[in-house]
Parts: structure tokens; C-alpha cells; sequence
């Protein structure tokens, strides 16, 4: 009696011990410990992971002690859900482990899970941060232990077989089996990204605990195979905006039977998970002073704002900027032409493609470089237009003009290189573009009474940022006359916010705080975007004043 009096006594101290860590999170008694040791043998303010292992020492059961085996399992540890589907298993486990070993647990958002059971301590944790684009699926495998990041991969979404805008897959779910078929191809999609990282690491794709994944409202409604009927019709209502976490398997992706997907929630039909992820990302919802976060895909999406406020919106910017409407246009992958360059003394043309290999087409920061350049050269005028004559041409530049300025099937074009040419059609796009995406900074800083020189930052994210070159955006009028060292390029935020997620539990109440702060400005009915929109629609602008580094040739 004496030696049960003193096990019960140890396993409430060794309790106490866990609970006595709590730093940062009421919710989570172990939150602010390591994820890998003992709370007693260290403690620290390393932020906790979604998925974490903690160690679990239990005494062997007698006849003294026939605690039941799972009773046994909880008892050594913090309060804990085991889900029905893996009691059997668990128990198993533990027993055969002797009682001893390192419970894998779920940080959910009221409560933790136990998952798994191992007999010895884990040399990884695996975690999937995902970015669900609508072209294009980026991923990383992380070790949640040290949050290195294993492998990174990039393909194709398959749902680009039913559509390459969002609009035609809106349609295309409406129909029968289109919704299912649309979310199958977008599961495979995954599956093969996921076979792909595994590859890569020499991991087993069962071994993977969890999945955090972001992406527009769209994406994430074909992804959990829901209606996104009522997306594009007024007033635009999406089915949700935020899920709570669930099981992977829930959608037909074949990792660890009890691995959770994380969904980043919207804020509402055109600003997505992906946007609150490059938010998080880019720490502007706690920047103390105004910036912006530029998102340039199939549409522009833009945050102005910083810890006390934010406000955004979305507008149609984005197709032509991503080579969606030009002929040759393409994304910024290998064999694309990303920079374009006219030396106007020898007049002579440069160019430089992603890969430095052999183009195949032309991506946003290559049409934009190559517009501005056109323009400098007096080759387009301020509307955009080709032009083959202008004041004091010298014999140099007419010949220049002749060899690049060509008829092709009754339309004039622009030849950058064998095979890459820019159509008058081509150009017209890019100059809606472009004013569509000033027009759409300028109108997001003006409901705020805020000048474009106030802002302490513009962080540009994804390809767009990665390879466009603000001197020439500057130039076509696309970006504010700013000095570039405002400007700053991010990269894929949406990834990048997926795996911070993945590696701190705390993000996700951060993130849903976000999407409850922002005002969003519907762009569809706003009448100043649309008189701001047409005097955009110049090289630089209707009014030059608001461009003095950029020359005027009117």
C-alpha cells in the first residue's frame, strides 16, 4: 500500500512538472517547453509546433495496478483526446514498448490528440507546408524537431485541364460530376507533389503527421470539394471562409492515418488563405509602421495597413503580369525571358531567360521590362501604341525599328528573338494591366487619406516580386515613383506563411484574428477605382507630376 501511496504521489508531481511550463499558452499546458525533452530537463520559448513528441515513462501494470492500459497512457500525460479510430493501435504500442516511449500529439486549437506512439525518441516529425495555386502547387517538407527544411518541390495543379481561370472552374463544378472531378484532380495534384518530396527525403509519405496548406477562397472550396457556386454572383458569398482542422484522409490524401490538414482561412471571395498567409509571412499585421503586401497571381491582391489597422482589396491585374494573356506569355519558369534591355547608343537588344536556356515565351517582369524599355526607345508612345517614326530618329534606331518592328498574319509585332514576339493585342493587355494594378494602390491608399510616400515598405511578393524590376514598373506607371529601397521582394509568401504555420500552433489563432481585422474594399462597384483606372491607362500617367523620374515624351 505504502509503495502505490508513493507511485501515485510521483505520477501527480511528474504531471504538476508539465503543467508548471506554461508560458505563452493557457490552452496548452506544455506550450513555451521544448518539443523534444522532458519539461524539467529544459525550457524554452521556441515556439511549439502543430504536431509535437513528448516523452512518456509509465509504470508497468500489476496486480497491484491493473490500471487499464490507455488510463495508464493518459495518466502520463497533459489532458488528451485519443480518437476512437486509433485506440487499438495506440494501446499496442504502448504496451508493446513497455510503457515507455514518446506519444505523438496534435496541437489542435481546444485541445490536444494523441496520434501515434513510439517506442524511441523520433530522429524526425514530418509536417507538409503547402501553396494550393491555381496554376501551380509549391510544397515543403519540414522536420517539425528542427524545422529544417528537407525537400521542396514545385507541379503542375490538374485542374488546369477543366479550366486555366477561376471562372471556367466555377462553371465547370456546376455540372454533373464537376465538383468531384475538379477536387480529384487537385487531390492527385497533391499526392504526386507529396510522392515527389518523399522521393526526394527517403521518407514514406505514412510518416507525414501534418499537412498545412493555403490558397484563394477558390482553390480551397474545390480542394474540400464544395460548392463555389456563389463566389462570382452578387454578393459574392463564399460556402466558408475558415474549416476547422481535419483529417487528411478526409479528402483522399494517404499520409499517417490520423495526419490533420490545416486550411488558412479567407476573409472572403476574392482574399484567400494565401493572402493571410503572406500577411503572417511578412509580419504586417504587426509592423508598426504602414506598408503594403503586393500579391500578384490571377488577380492583384493588396494589404495596406500594419499592427493597428489593415485594409485590402483584389482586382483583375494579374492575368497579363503572369503571361496569362499575352501569346507568348507564360509563367516565370525555365526558358522564359524575364529581362529585356535596349542600349539606346548602339541600339542593340538584350535579353535573359529563366535557366539561361533557350526561350519558349515571355513572363510578366520580361513584358514589363520590355514595354518600358520599348517606351524609353520612343518605339510605343504614352498609350502604348507601336510607332515607326518619331522626331530626330537617327538612321541607327530606324534600322533597329526595321529589324524588330515586323507584320506577322496582318498584325504588327515586336520580335524580342527567334521565336518570342509581342503583338499590338499583347501590349493592349499589359497596359490594362498595369493600370489596373496602380489604380487599384492608389485607390486602396486613398481611402485611407494615406500618400504613397508614407509608406515605410511595399513588399511584392510571389514570381512577380522575385523577378520584376521596380525601375521599370516604375517607368510603364505600373508601381508609385517611390525609392526602390522601399521596395522589397518576398517570394512566395503564401508557402512561406503555410510553414510558419506548420512550425508554431500559435499562428493559427493569429491568423483567424487577422482575417476578423481587415476591411476588405469591394473594387466591382467602387466608382474612384474606375476614374483612377482610366488615367492610368498612359505611360506613366495621365498626370505626369505624379511620375518625375520617369521622362515625358509629349
Amino acid at each position: 500500500m505504502q509503495a502505490e501511496k508513493h507511485r501515485k504521489q510521483k505520477q501527480s508531481a511528474d504531471r504538476s512538472r508539465i503543467f508548471d511550463c506554461n508560458i505563452t499558452l493557457e490552452k496548452l499546458p506544455f506550450a513555451g517547453c521544448s518539443v523534444k525533452h522532458y519539461p524539467e530537463k529544459t525550457v524554452s520559448k521556441k515556439p511549439v509546433p502543430l504536431t509535437i513528441a513528448l516523452p512518456v515513462a509509465a509504470t508497468p501494470p500489476s496486480l497491484t495496478d491493473n490500471t487499464a492500459d490507455l488510463d495508464r497512457l493518459r495518466a502520463v500525460l497533459p489532458p488528451v483526446r485519443i480518437p476512437f479510430a486509433c485506440m487499438a493501435t495506440l494501446a499496442a504500442k504502448f504496451r508493446a514498448a513497455g510503457f515507455k516511449g514518446w506519444a505523438i500529439v496534435h496541437c489542435l486549437p481546444d485541445q490536444l490528440e494523441l496520434l501515434d506512439f513510439l517506442p524511441e525518441e523520433p530522429a524526425q516529425l514530418l509536417g507538409i507546408a503547402l501553396d494550393i495555386g491555381s496554376t501551380h502547387l509549391e510544397a515543403s517538407l519540414i522536420d517539425l524537431l528542427t524545422g529544417t527544411v528537407l525537400a521542396k518541390q514545385t507541379a503542375l495543379n490538374r485542374q488546369v485541364e477543366y479550366g486555366s481561370d477561376i471562372l471556367t472552374r466555377i462553371h465547370c463544378a456546376a455540372k454533373d460530376e464537376g465538383l468531384r472531378q475538379l477536387q480529384q484532380a487537385a487531390v492527385s495534384s497533391i499526392s504526386d507533389l507529396i510522392a515527389q518530396l518523399c522521393h526526394e527525403a527517403a521518407v514514406q509519405p505514412e510518416t507525414i503527421y501534418t499537412v498545412t496548406a493555403a490558397g484563394n477562397t477558390t482553390m480551397a472550396h474545390l480542394l474540400l470539394g464544395l460548392s463555389p457556386h456563389h463566389l462570382c454572383r452578387e454578393p459574392y458569398t463564399p460556402l466558408f471562409n475558415a474549416s476547422d482542422p481535419f483529417l487528411a484522409a478526409e479528402i483522399g490524401l494517404k499520409l499517417h492515418p490520423q495526419a490533420m490538414l490545416w486550411l488558412l482561412p479567407s476573409r472572403g471571395s476574392y482574399f484567400g488563405g494565401d493572402l493571410i498567409a503572406g500577411i503572417l509571412a511578412t509580419g504586417l499585421d504587426r509592423a508598426k509602421q504602414t506598408a503594403l503586401l503586393i500579391d500578384v497571381g490571377t488577380n492583384a491582391e493588396v494589404v495596406l495597413g500594419g499592427k493597428d489597422w489593415l485594409i485590402a482589396c483584389a482586382g483583375a491585374a494579374g492575368p497579363a503580369l503572369e503571361g496569362g494573356v499575352a501569346k507568348m506569355g507564360m509563367r516565370a519558369a525555365p526558358g522564359a525571358i524575364e529581362q529585356v534591355s535596349i542600349d539606346r547608343e548602339d541600339w542593340q537588344l538584350c535579353w535573359r531567360s529563366i535557366g539561361d536556356i533557350a526561350p519558349v515565351g515571355i513572363c510578366g517582369s520580361g513584358l514589363i521590362d520590355l514595354a518600358a524599355e520599348l517606351y524609353l526607345a520612343r518605339i510605343i508612345d504614352l498609350r502604348g501604341k507601336f510607332q515607326r517614326e518619331v522626331p530626330n530618329q537617327s538612321e541607327e534606331q530606324r534600322n533597329f525599328i526595321k529589324k524588330h518592328l515586323l507584320q506577322h498574319k496582318g498584325e504588327t509585332v515586336f520580335v524580342v528573338t527567334e521565336g518570342v514576339a509581342i503583338s499590338q493585342t499583347d501590349l493592349d493587355a499589359m497596359m490594362r494591366s498595369k493600370a489596373a494594378m496602380y489604380a487599384i494602390l492608389e485607390t486602396l491608399c486613398a481611402q485611407v487619406g494615406l500618400a504613397f510616400s508614407e509608406l515605410e515598405r511595399i513588399h511584392v511578393a510571389g514570381a512577380f516580386g522575385k523577378h520584376i524590376n521596380p525601375r521599370q514598373a516604375i517607368t510603364l506607371g505600373m508601381l508609385p515613383d517611390l525609392p526602390l529601397a522601399v521596395f522589397e521582394p518576398v517570394g512566395n509568401t503564401s508557402l512561406a506563411g503555410a510553414e510558419l504555420l506548420l512550425l508554431d500552433h500559435s499562428l493559427w489563432e493569429r491568423a483567424k484574428d487577422i482575417c476578423r481585422r481587415i476591411t476588405y474594399l469591394e473594387l466591382n462597384v467602387n466608382q474612384d477605382f474606375m476614374i483612377r483606372f482610366s488615367g492610368s491607362r498612359f505611360i506613366p500617367h495621365t498626370d505626369t507630376r505624379l511620375f518625375p523620374s520617369v521622362p515625358s515624351f509629349r
